[in-house]
């Protein structure tokens, strides 16, 4: 049953060959038989019980306008808020928070009638490239479990590939959907700034954060993006932008698209057999009729040091309503207000969170305010120019999603750069708010798999989606199962 895709699913649960009540019970079952991972922080299974027993009346009463979706599980990120529901980020500070109201998309995958299995592991406040900075501990990757799931998304990543939930939200500031789907051999989709709403998804940086899926196939990701995507006015970021009907292009012959080869990209900080792997898949590509040719971005090498200037600033001043007064963790003892909400946030955050809180209040105080923030932002501009450039002479670009396959648990805690330098080819994408994905392309010696990017112009989801779709449809990579989990 597990190993169905979202279509199979919904073919299933209509012709009667099972309920959404038996798959969801499936599904529980395994989470509950896998917790090793730690893939979860909250396991709702009296609610999603409830909601397929719904689902189940809905598709028996043939209701009108019945979403394809109907009565198939999923996992929601634990950075959306949930209605009546454990919403924590993976933090101390909010390990109390019950949410009175549920996030737009968690709203609209309730409407399309998905049942919502729990909420799942991450890096604190979305901050981290392994889930291992989660107050909830880490998250491990079903291919090797001594190896980390990439982050911040890496609970639901390693969800979806160890098969406890068909399909996930997540997040991305940085590349927190496509590092976690490269490291764990799924598909992960980030659109374009702006298609998803960021209404009750807990802010880490407001003008890099974007909600997105991890899936183990285009189609079932493009089901769930098609659910989730457009306006919403209580967003003031989100675009009144028609969203196109993502799985009715799938289809489309990739003959004659030309795909950038960025040089920046294919350098020596790359592992040679992640760089073999993406030349193999960029000549199936090929083979399928898609021209490709030499691009330059030539600031996207100076992406790490501008993301790690604007998105702790932005973390500062959106962390800073997190003070123990109204909600989230409080120290039991202090001597004065400003003692509380000193004890309280020392307490209530974790290492990584303190460190980019104080990054940022440092980058916009005075004095240093011109020198980093607003150079920052200059640059911002000359990386979104390098893409719009690049753009004029390709319909998308390729490349890897990261420079190696997972690492080891504890191999980078106490090499912050070092974890950083995962995101280099994902995070220029966020800072240009355009849209990426990242797709299985094979696996590295030690069997740990490899991502391919695809890099698509602003709210041109339907091309990359379109690529990938057919190159999936050509290999099996995303058919994998890690040892353990069939």
């Amino acid at each position: 049953m597990q190993e169905k895709t979202l279509s199979e699913h919904a073919k299933s649960l209509r012709s009667g060959e099972y309920s959404s009540l038996e798959l969801t019970q499936h599904y529980l079952d395994r989470i509950e038989a896998h917790q090793s991972l730690n893939a979860f922080i909250s396991v709702t299974a009296e609610n999603a019980l409830a909601q397929a027993k719904r689902a189940d009346e809905a598709l028996q009463n043939n209701a009108e306008n019945l979403n394809r979706l109907t009565g198939i599980p999923l996992a929601q990120k634990d950075i959306f808020c949930t209605q009546g529901v454990l919403t924590s980020c993976g933090s101390k500070m909010l390990e109390n928070f019950i949410s009175p109201y549920d996030a737009t998309i968690v709203e609209r995958l309730n409407q399309s009638g998905m049942v919502m299995l729990g909420k799942t592991n991450m890096d604190e406040f979305a901050m981290g490239s392994s889930n291992e900075t989660s107050y909830y501990g880490p998250v491990r990757n079903p291919w090797n479990t001594e190896t980390v799931p990439g982050g911040s998304s890496g609970g639901s990543a390693s969800a979806v590939a160890a098969r406890l939930a068909p399909v996930a939200t997540a997040s991305d500031t940085g590349g927190s959907i496509r590092q976690p789907a490269a490291f764990c051999g799924l598909t992960g989709i980030k659109p374009s700034y702006g298609r998803v709403s960021r209404y009750g998804m807990i802010a880490f940086a407001s003008s890099l954060d974007q909600a997105g899926v991890l899936s183990r196939s285009i189609e079932d990701g493009a089901m769930v993006l098609q659910a989730m995507s457009g306006f919403d006015d209580r967003d003031s970021t989100s675009l009144q932008a028609q969203v196109p009907d993502y799985t009715s292009e799938l289809s489309q012959s990739i003959k004659g698209k030309t795909i950038g080869l960025p040089k920046e990209f294919f350098g020596d900080g790359v592992a040679a057999d992640t760089a073999d792997k993406i030349q193999q898949a960029i000549r199936q590509l090929e083979s399928m009729g898609a021209k490709t040719i030499e691009v330059e971005l030539p600031n996207s090498a100076l992406g790490i040091p501008c993301y790690y200037v604007l998105a702790p600033a932005e973390a500062s001043s959106n962390l800073s309503r997190f003070d123990g007064v109204r909600f989230g963790h409080r120290a039991k003892e202090y001597v004065d207000l400003n003692d509380m909400y000193e004890q309280s946030r020392a307490e209530g955050f974790g290492d990584e969170v303190q460190r980019r809180i104080m990054i940022g209040a440092y980058v916009l105080s005075s004095g240093y305010y011109d020198a980093y923030y607003i150079k920052a932002q200059r640059l911002r501009r000359m990386i979104a120019e390098d893409f719009s450039k690049a753009f004029e002479k390709c319909d998308l670009i390729a490349g890897p999603t990261t420079p190696s396959t997972a690492f080891v648990l504890g191999e980078n805690n106490d090499d912050p750069i070092a974890m950083y330098l995962n995101d280099i080819f994902t995070n220029s994408v966020n800072l240009a708010g355009l849209p990426g994905l990242s797709v299985p392309a094979g696996f590295d010696q030690k069997g740990l798999p490899v991502g391919l990017h695809l890099i698509g112009k602003y709210l041109d989801e339907s091309t990359i989606l379109n690529v990938a779709h057919q190159y999936q449809m050509e290999t099996d990579w995303h058919l994998q199962i890690p040892g353990g989990f069939a």
